[in-house]
């Protein structure tokens, strides 16, 4: 178990070490500037504790070195040492963050932070939810919370080992709170340290939490394993003296000793299989430890062909390791006397991965700077990759996280942890709680404040959704651009909705979508049977239903008038260069038919943008100038000299960039042109115009921009944006 020498303990709790005593005694090894650093964490904790008492009777001090001497078991860094001996002072209110911070670092002040975050799961834990398998996914849920809100894996280890020194101390307290105290922890802390493969503490918390727990059972698994102990002692001192002659015989240097055994496995393994005491085969328990992965199954021929292996009682949790990355060989056998014995065999690599779990390799590069890929993806090791044959030095490319890079953990009115994709937003949470909640969502509370439905919910949040009761889904919240629903479940379930609507209301809401559209990208004269047919859909009323129920999106309809109706030239055919002024990029844009090596330019009167219905205009002098087929200027040019028209096309050309004009109407109030540039600025669009003007008698405002833009994708999902903001009346492309 990790625990200090037995003298160390003593020392501790008598509060008889100074600093360089105590630092000696602990199995670490710091230069001179860590021991600098230590030493002042030292002097700061005792000066600012002082004579302090915790409830348990021992002081702070004593605590604080005791969880220091703990995480020094564990191979931890100096900051993490020192984040343990001032643990208490920000919330004993001995000392303030500037000071701390100015004195030890922002990172040792971000680990204390750390664990005071943490408070929150004891108060979500006493008020779980009773009984069963909801209980167990509270617990569950709890246990994913409290490392999602570890943002640095060492956080937890300090609390694991607070909690273990806690445990420790706890006799001296009222029996209530031992109960509640040994309860929480074998929810919750002991199943931690397993999922990080510390079985050094995890034994040793759920031996003490077993204690208090059940505590007359606890008292008969100990005298039962206390009753014949020097027997059991002088039988494994033989068992030792004959295999450690069979492996030096086979030419395999190892070291045997004996096993020490838990009285929480075993009393759950007693209540698992359903076994007496005396029926348990690994009472008597020795481990071998070997050089490496080919001894260890060198060592396993030796142990079976010393004594005979009893059927169905092998384990390689080598080949296949245990989620926590626990790897070893077990094996039990009928050994001297007939007596049954377990056998463990492991590298020494293995057993420092069984004892420390990842605090193991818990490593700094040169110069002191963490690997960053270890920090992000550390805190949760529930699968483990395939073991290649090279063990590397980067431990963290051997796993994968289950679920802390694409999950939230928030917490119900109720107190109930909910489990949520990343990005998910109160809508999203409302969805997830109940269909009916969702679609009657007006509004959402987090942390005590109002919120919009599109706030992106963090781990550890508060939510509340305020509903109505007759309120229903609006479409706005299918539209990916607007930010309101992040989780396709919670999207499907207002489809559903939309879907179950009267089939003629979906189509007259489906024809004003696509009609608003339309107009918005300035596109007219459009066949809607052939945007039907391109869609897949063999009815017009279909494809628009589709739309009224929102499975189509404005995004898919700028894409249906950008793609698939206008008509597209091939590769081969002639295309002329565009004129430098309109285009930023080189390259070819515009294709004309049947006519070759021609200057080419955009018209300014109508700015066409890709995907527009184009014609070409040839000029005296000034090549083809290219207008929307739409523009009033072009049908004038038409009537004069129609055999001047020319077909021409668009070409596709990635990266390209092409001005068109928005007008935008609004409600006037300050901060209005800000707000509209952040959209433009989020989406990296270039604005090469701005005019406004303001009316003062209606108090509208009036803009027009001239921005650069790829495509009507992109357009549309610009206009989407600008359209949400706060008092914008109207946004479309100007005619």
């Amino acid at each position: 178990m990790v625990s200090v020498n037995t003298e160390l303990t003593e020392l501790i709790s008598q509060d008889r070490l100074g600093f360089d005593d105590w630092l000696a005694r602990l199995p670490v090894s710091l230069n001179e500037s860590d021991r600098d650093k230590l030493r002042q964490a030292w002097e700061q904790a005792r000066d600012g504790y002082g004579e302090l008492t915790r409830a348990s009777g021992e002081t702070y001090f004593v605590h604080a070195l005791s969880v220091a001497s703990i995480l020094a078991e564990l191979k931890l860094d100096v900051e993490s040492l020192v984040a343990a001996l001032l643990l208490d002072l920000l919330p004993l209110g001995r000392c303030d963050r500037e000071e701390l911070e100015a004195r030890f670092g922002a990172e040792v002040l971000s680990l204390i932070e750390g664990v005071a975050r943490m408070d929150l799961i004891h108060d979500l834990h006493d008020h779980r939810p009773v009984g069963g398998a909801t209980e167990h996914a509270q617990a569950e849920a709890l246990r994913k919370m409290l490392l999602a809100m570890a943002r640095d894996v060492r956080v937890v280890f300090i609390a694991l080992a607070e909690r273990l020194d806690d445990m420790r101390s706890l006799k001296n307290l009222p029996p209530d709170v031992c109960e509640r105290a040994a309860r929480e922890t074998q929810d919750l802390y002991a199943p931690l340290a397993n999922r990080l493969g510390i079985w050094q503490i995890k034994w040793e918390l759920e031996d003490l939490s077993f204690r208090f727990l059940e505590p007359e059972t606890y008292k008969r698994i100990a005298k039962l394993l206390a009753e014949r102990r020097v027997d059991r002692e002088e039988y494994i001192a033989r068992v030792k003296q004959d295999l450690e002659r069979a492996l030096a015989e086979a030419g395999i240097q190892a070291e045997v000793a004996g096993r020490p055994k838990h009285l929480y496995s075993i009393w759950k393994k007693m209540q698992r299989k359903g076994l007496d005491f005396h029926e348990l085969f690994d009472i008597r328990a020795v481990r071998v430890m070997v050089q490496d992965v080919a001894a260890c199954y060198a060592a396993l021929g030796v142990v079976h062909g010393l004594w005979r292996h009893i059927p169905k009682e092998f384990d390689d949790y080598i080949a296949t390791p245990k989620e926590n990355n626990y790897r070893s060989l077990h094996t039990a056998v009928v050994g001297p006397e007939g007596k049954t014995l377990e056998v463990q065999i492991r590298t020494y690599e293995m057993h420092q991965q069984a004892e420390l779990g990842i605090a193991a390799h818990w490593r700094y590069k040169e110069g002191g700077r963490q690997d960053e890929s270890f920090e992000q993806k550390i805190a949760w090791l529930r699968q483990v990759l395939e073991w290649g044959q090279d063990e590397g030095e980067d431990f963290i490319d051997r796993f994968k996280s289950e679920v802390f890079e694409d999950r939230v953990y928030v917490i119900s009115p109720k107190g109930d942890v909910i489990d949520l994709p990343r990005g998910a937003t109160p809508l999203d949470y409302a969805y997830h709680i109940h269909s009916d909640i969702g679609h009657r969502c007006r509004g959402a509370k987090v942390n005590g404040r109002m919120v919009p439905l599109t706030y992106v919910l963090n781990s550890g949040d508060h939510v509340e959704i305020l509903s109505s009761r007759n309120g229903t889904p609006s479409r706005d919240w299918l539209n990916p651009s607007l930010g309101y629903l992040a989780t396709s479940r919670a999207r499907a379930k207002a489809r559903a909705y939309f879907r179950a609507l009267d089939h003629d209301k979906n189509v007259s809401a489906g024809r004003q979508v696509l009609e608003r559209e339309m107009h918005r990208l300035g596109v007219q004269d459009v066949k809607l049977e052939r945007l039907a047919q391109k869609s897949r859909f063999p009815k017009l009323e279909e494809f628009l239903a589709a739309i009224g129920r929102n499975d189509i999106t404005s995004g898919q309809i700028a894409a249906l008038l950008d793609e698939h109706v206008l008509p597209q030239v091939p590769e081969e055919e002639s295309v002329l260069p565009s004129a430098p002024s309109t285009v930023k990029d080189e390259g070819d844009d515009v294709s004309v038919q049947g006519v070759g090596n021609l200057l080419s330019r955009t018209a300014q009167c109508c700015k066409p943008a890709p995907g527009d219905d184009i014609v070409g205009f040839i000029t005296r002098g000034q090549g083809v100038t290219i207008h929307r087929r739409d523009c009033p200027n072009l049908r004038h040019l038409a009537e004069e000299e129609p055999d001047r028209l020319v077909d021409v096309a668009w070409h596709r050309h990635e990266g390209r960039r092409y001005p068109v004009d928005l007008q935008i109407q609004a409600l006037d109030r300050q901060g209005l042109l800000r707000d509209v540039s952040a959209v433009l600025s989020n989406e990296k669009i270039n604005v090469i115009g701005v005019n406004t003007r303001t009316d003062k008698r209606d108090h509208h405002a009036y803009m027009t921009l001239t921005l650069e833009i790829q495509d009507l994708a992109q357009m549309t999902r610009v206009m989407d944006r600008i359209g949400s903001l706060r008092n914008i009346i109207d946004v479309r492309r100007a005619h």
